[in-house]
């Protein structure tokens, strides 16, 4: 598997920052925001200013055995750090998806020790201490983020089989929590499960009576 250039474009925004003169630069991004089961996962990555950095990219536009291999490459770069942190179902839906997200931010940072700057995919995300850049489609624009959405994918669809054991009949394996014609019919057929997140409209309507809704800002 090819590896990015000293000079590619993905790695612009860490050399521009490593130019400002911060040394250790992260990206952070996080997935599982849609799923109507499971929890969020975020994951941060900071890669040190010599690395030769696998090709990576968003994690959306890999196939499944190519994020596997990335996986594996970008957690035995030298010198690499990289945190990973999930907020499950019943947090979700006592706090929001949203802040949910944020949240498993934050606590996937927490776990790199410290850096200097970190790059983050998405809106602007408060409560960290140092310096931030938020990057709509982050993942498409910096390699730490691509790599942080890797690690966050593969962590999640690998958690989310072995649940699928706990909790068999829902497909969790095949459409990771997400709201599909066969998640659906399952949720009709065996209703919901400690997974499912209960705030989630399809969820939510499969529960007699159903719970409060939140509000997500």
């Amino acid at each position: 598997m090819d590896f990015l250039s000293g000079n590619d474009e993905l790695l612009s925004l860490e050399r521009q920052k490593r130019a400002e003169g911060f040394s250790v630069v992260a990206g952070v991004d996080e997935v599982g925001r849609g799923p109507l089961a499971g929890p969020v996962v975020a994951a941060a990555v900071a890669f040190p200013p010599a690395a030769v950095v696998p090709a990576v990219n968003d994690s959306k536009l890999l196939s499944a055995g190519k994020r596997d291999r990335l996986d594996a490459m970008i957690r035995a770069v030298p010198g690499v750090k990289y945190g990973i942190a999930t907020v499950e179902a019943a947090e979700i839906d006592r706090i929001n998806i949203l802040e949910a997200a944020r949240l498993a931010m934050r606590l996937a940072v927490q776990q790199l020790g410290p850096i200097d700057f970190l790059l983050i995919d998405g809106w602007p995300v408060a409560g960290f201490a140092m310096p931030t850049q938020a990057l709509i489609k982050g993942d498409r624009k910096s390699a730490s983020i691509a790599a942080a959405s890797i690690l966050a994918k593969v962590h999640r669809d690998r958690l989310m089989e072995k649940l699928a054991l706990k909790y068999p009949g829902y497909g969790f394996e095949h459409h990771k929590g997400y709201g599909t014609k066969e998640h659906l019919a399952a949720l009709a057929r065996l209703g919901v499960c400690p997974l499912h997140r209960r705030s989630f409209a399809p969820v939510r309507d499969a529960i007699t009576p159903p719970p409060q809704q939140l509000e997500l800002f």
